[in-house]
């Protein structure tokens, strides 16, 4: 079989024939690395999942059953919320994350409760069977049901799962797995795309879902093609840092659901606990009567969640004062930054300005704008906001406040967890009974006069 060397970028997967210092896609530096690859693939590499099933027949949509199917539960509420309600039949799902985050302490865990009604097949590729009964005792996984398989070449793995017939199948990393046809390193792009299609022809032609571990890189990308994330059905992401016992796990894409739900975990000694109320967990420790303090609730997916946004305003030495946020939008803080000097007359061009939302929960809605307005001009003046008050609402470059999605649900969580009072915006539409008191607004300047 005759073979070719090609250059093939690790953070977007196209391929060059020749290397150049920059990717003629993505344009990123460095990424080209060299690959041996065969002219003529086999015939078994060039299947579609849909040819696996259907056999490339053509057939009408009406005759196809659309009956929906039960999802399997995984035991742990917070996994089947971000799943859409559980595990669909046939589906690909992969889990990526920073290494240490809990991706496979996770895994492992819901082998326990499923356990109980199907067989697993858990591959590992990283750990040896001994390795991996350590870690599933300080677990506390005793399942008769989980199949250990400590193996890397994806045809044999295929072959063992088609022979054993489980009902969920776990690969434990497809990093370190690798497919004959290529003659790449594992790891590298052509293995991972070439791994993922065969296990995705696995998956629709024996209808057994698959969880794939995917690791990602220093600059947060799942190592790999992103062609990676297009193949699969569903693609879990956890946030958080390692060294804060919190964990977000976001459906980053979901054909079966929303990518909109999240789930919270505590990390803990035998393995990631699942929080009911994260709103009463990010609140913890809430200083009072400091500056620079306000409270929001956003909205992930269905459920909204209570946030702490701190802000810090320090003069600088320095002719280029800092700019620092952690887990909000760097860019929407310069654009908050802007709106308060330019309509509030509040100058910052001397002073450092730090940004941090509690917990490490990233916040990327439009409703935490107030909030962290109302926090840098605290931080600021040094004036103190009331902690039973709420700020809700969208910031507008006129320093406007726009209307908000979802604010009854968002008023709701804001009186069960005792807050007494909520700005929100005078543009929304107030057609429900709220035992709070709510304290509508049309711009910034209007916030301060008002709290």
């Amino acid at each position: 079989m005759k073979t070719k060397t090609i250059y093939v970028c690790s953070e977007c997967g196209a391929a060059s024939p020749k290397w150049s210092g920059k990717c003629p896609e993505c344009g990123a530096w460095n990424t080209l690395n060299e690959e041996i690859v065969s002219e003529k693939p086999e015939k078994s590499v060039k299947k579609t999942a849909a040819s696996a099933v259907n056999g490339n027949i053509p057939v009408k949509l009406k005759e196809i059953t659309g009956k929906e199917e039960a999802r399997m539960s995984t035991g742990i509420g917070e996994l089947d919320r971000v799943l859409g309600g559980g595990i669909v039949k046939g589906s690909l799902v992969l889990v990526s994350g920073e290494p240490g985050i809990g991706k496979s302490t996770i895994l492992l865990q819901i082998c326990e409760q499923l356990g109980e009604s199907i067989s697993i097949l858990y591959v590992s590729g990283e750990e040896s069977p001994k390795q991996l009964r350590l870690r599933a005792d300080r677990l506390g996984v005793k399942s008769e049901n989980l199949f250990i398989l400590a193996q890397t070449d994806i045809e044999t793995i295929c072959e063992q799962a088609a022979e054993k017939n489980p009902g969920l199948v776990i690969i434990d990393s497809i990093q370190t797995m690798s497919h004959e046809s290529v003659s790449s390193a594992p790891g590298s792009v052509s293995q991972v795309r070439e791994c993922t299609a065969a296990l995705m022809r696995f998956a629709k032609s024996k209808e057994i879902p698959v969880f794939i571990v995917g690791h990602v890189n220093k600059e947060g990308s799942i190592a790999g093609p992103k062609v990676m994330e297009h193949m699969v059905d569903a693609v879990l992401y956890f946030e958080g840092e390692r060294n804060i016992e919190y964990r977000m796990l976001r459906a980053v894409k979901n054909r079966f659901g929303s990518t909109n739900e999240i789930g919270v975990f505590e990390m803990t000694g035998t393995g990631l606990k699942e929080i009911g109320n994260p709103s009463a967990v990010f609140l913890q420790g809430k200083p009072s009567n400091i500056s620079g303090i306000a409270t929001v609730c956003v909205l992930e997916g269905t459920r909204p969640i209570i946030a702490e946004v701190q802000a810090l305003v320090a003069p600088t030495p320095f002719p280029a004062p800092r700019r620092v946020s952690v887990g909000f939008d760097y860019g929407r803080f310069n654009l908050l930054i802007a709106v308060l000097e330019k309509r509030c007359k509040m100058f910052f061009g001397t002073s450092d300005v730090y940004i941090n939302v509690i917990g490490g929960l990233r916040i990327d809605e439009p409703a935490a704008d107030l909030a962290v307005a109302v926090a840098l001009a605290s931080g600021l003046k040094d004036f103190i906001i009331p902690e039973d008050t709420i700020l809700i609402g969208e910031v507008g470059l006129a320093g406007e406040i726009r209307a908000v999605t979802a604010l009854e649900k968002r008023v709701s969580e804001a009186k069960a967890l005792g807050f007494k009072r909520a700005v929100i915006p005078s543009r929304n539409r107030i057609d429900f009974n709220s035992e709070i008191e709510l304290v509508p607004v049309d711009n910034i300047r209007d916030v301060f006069n008002k709290i």
